[in-house]
């Protein structure tokens, strides 16, 4: 499915803007698979500028059964991978297709931080923003948050190359 570009929200001169890029386009666009595609869509996106990853957090996810069995809480290096995998289906989906099949890779990720666990239940909105990109080196800032509460935080370094 193609994502869908929409008409209700104003658009900026130069940039598209896309309600929903739904689990079978984040699937075209980047080559995680389960148990490690960690976003479920990508809303509200401004190619070039922006894009928010949804994540829905559910106890039958397969690292709650050892992290940690009788608390479970999402581990904190997920939530960063999930923070990425949403700047990767941004990138290619802002770079267009050429870009698609090509692998971003991390080249750094700065100051991390980790404000509140997440549990079961939870909702991780990933607000993605890009800071700045050079041919194929893309800086990116991210927020995740759970009902409006910033949960974690880091500013992403990332290249993309052909696999």
């Amino acid at each position: 499915m193609d994502a869908t570009t929409s008409q209700d929200q104003p658009q900026p001169a130069d940039a598209r803007v896309i309600d929903v890029i739904d689990i079978a386009r984040i699937m075209h666009l980047i080559p995680h698979r389960y148990p490690f595609l960690l976003i479920d869509k990508v809303v509200d996106v401004v190619l070039g500028e922006r894009a928010v990853g949804v994540k829905n957090v559910t106890i039958n996810e397969n690292f709650f059964q050892g992290h940690f069995p009788t608390h479970p809480v999402m581990p904190g290096v997920l939530i960063i991978e999930s923070m990425a995998q949403t700047a990767a289906v941004f990138v290619v989906e802002t770079l267009g297709p050429a870009a698609h099949g090509k692998v971003v890779y991390f080249m750094s990720i700065d100051s991390a931080k980790f404000r509140r666990p997440v549990v079961p239940g939870d909702q991780l909105r990933i607000h993605v923003v890009k800071e700045h990109a050079r041919r194929n080196v893309w800086k990116v800032n991210a927020v995740a948050r759970v009902d409006g509460v910033a949960v974690a935080e880091a500013t992403y370094t990332a290249m993309i190359v052909d696999r």
